[in-house]
C-alpha cells in the first residue's frame, strides 16, 4: 500500500515513536527491506538517494519499489533522499513515482535555504506528494553528499520553528549531532538532546534523523572477518537512538548499516563457497543479514506493530 511521507509520520508525531527510511539501490536490498516490514508490521520508507538514481535509474527503481508496495500488507513510503539539486527534485515529483521528495537545501543560506524549500513545497503539494526539508548541516559522506566537520553546524530551535512556518514543508531534517557514513565518530558519540526537544517544541512537525546508522558490532566482525578494512568504523548507539527518537525524532534514515550488512552476506558467502558462480547464492545471505538489521531497527525504532 503506496501512502505519503505525511500519512505516515503524522501517526508517529502524535504517537511518539520514529518510522525507520532505509536506502535501497537494488532488487535484493528492496526485498530483505520490504519482508522485514511484513514480519514486523511495520509501516516503512523506501528512499533513493541521488548516487542510487545514479547508478540504477529512476524508473527501475521505482518500478521495484512501487511494485514492492502494491504487493505489501503495510504502509509504504517511496521518497527521494537528499534532493541537493532542485532540478532531480523537480524531476522526482513531475515522473509521479514518489510519494515524498526531500529538498536539501542546509548548504545554503537561511534566506536562500527558505526559497528553495518553498518552491518545491507548492510544487509538490499541488501533486499530493509530502516534502522533507533541512535545517542544519549533518557532517559525513554519504553519495553525492559531502559536509566538512568544520562546516557542519546543529540546528538552531528558532530558526526552525521559523522556517517549517515559511516553506509549508511536512518533515524536516536536524542536526544535532549525528554524521554519515561507517566512521561517524572519533571520540564518544554525543546527541544534543537538550536542543532536539527545543527544536521539536518550536517546529511542531515531524522531525528526521540523517546518519543514524549503528555500525552493528555483529555485522561489523563477520565484515572484518573476511577481509573488510574497517575496524575504526563507529556508529550511533541503539540507547542515543532510543533518547533521540524520545526527544521527538519520527523518521530514522538507514543506509550504512544495510551496506554493511550487503557486504558482510557476500564477502560470507564467497569465501564460504569460492567454487561458486550463482549470483543468487552470493546475494541470498546478503539479504538475510540486511532483514535481520532492519527487523531490529524497527524494533527499536518503536514503529513494529504501528503498521
Amino acid at each position: 500500500m503506496l501512502v505519503t511521507l505525511k500519512t505516515i509520520l503524522s501517526k508517529a508525531h502524535r504517537r511518539g515513536y520514529a518510522v525507520g527510511a532505509f536506502n535501497i539501490n537494488n532488487l535484493e536490498i528492496c526485498q530483505a527491506v520490504m519482508i522485514a516490514a511484513e514480519k514486523m508490521r511495520s509501516p516503512v520508507v523506501l528512499q533513493t538517494s541521488e548516487g542510487a538514481i545514479d547508478y540504477a535509474g529512476m524508473d527501475y527503481l521505482a518500478a521495484i519499489a512501487r511494485l514492492a508496495a502494491e504487493k505489501a500488507r503495510v504502509p509504504v513510503v517511496f521518497h527521494l533522499d537528499h534532493g541537493k539539486d532542485p532540478k532531480l527534485v523537480e524531476r522526482a515529483i513531475k515522473s509521479g513515482f514518489y510519494t515524498s521528495v526531500m529538498i536539501d537545501g542546509s548548504s545554503h543560506p537561511y534566506k536562500e535555504n527558505v526559497r528553495i524549500t518553498k518552491k518545491i513545497v507548492a510544487m509538490a503539494h499541488r501533486r499530493g506528494i509530502s516534502v522533507e526539508a533541512e535545517l542544519g548541516a549533518i557532517a559525513g559522506i554519504e553519495d553525492f553528499v559531502s559536509v566538512s566537520e568544520r562546516d557542519a553546524r546543529f540546528t538552531n530551535p528558532e530558526e526552525a520553528g521559523r522556517f517549517v512556518r515559511e516553506t509549508g514543508c511536512d518533515a524536516l531534517a536536524v542536526a544535532i549531532g549525528t554524521a554519515h557514513g561507517a566512521f561517524k565518530f572519533k571520540g564518544e558519540p554525543k546527541l544534543d538532546i537538550v536542543r532536539l526537544k527545543k527544536i521539536k517544541a518550536a517546529a511542531r512537525l515531524p522531525l528526521v534523523l540523517h546518519g543514524a546508522s549503528g555500525v552493528p558490532a555483529d555485522i561489523k566482525r563477520i565484515c572484518a572477518k573476511y577481509g573488510c578494512k574497517i575496524a575504526e568504523a563507529r556508529g550511533v548507539s541503539d540507547s542515543l537512538i532510543s533518547a533521540a527518537v524520545r526527544g521527538g525524532i519520527n523518521k530514522i534514515n538507514i543506509d550504512t548499516d544495510l551496506r554493511l550488512a550487503f557486504t558482510a552476506g557476500v564477502r560470507h558467502a564467497l569465501a564460504k563457497h569460492p567454487e561458486g558462480i550463482d549470483p543468487r547464492k552470493v546475494l541470498g545471505p546478503a539479504k538475510e543479514l540486511i532483514q535481520q538489521v532492519v527487523m531490529q531497527k524497527m524494533k527499536l525504532f518503536g514503529c513494529a506493530g504501528k503498521a
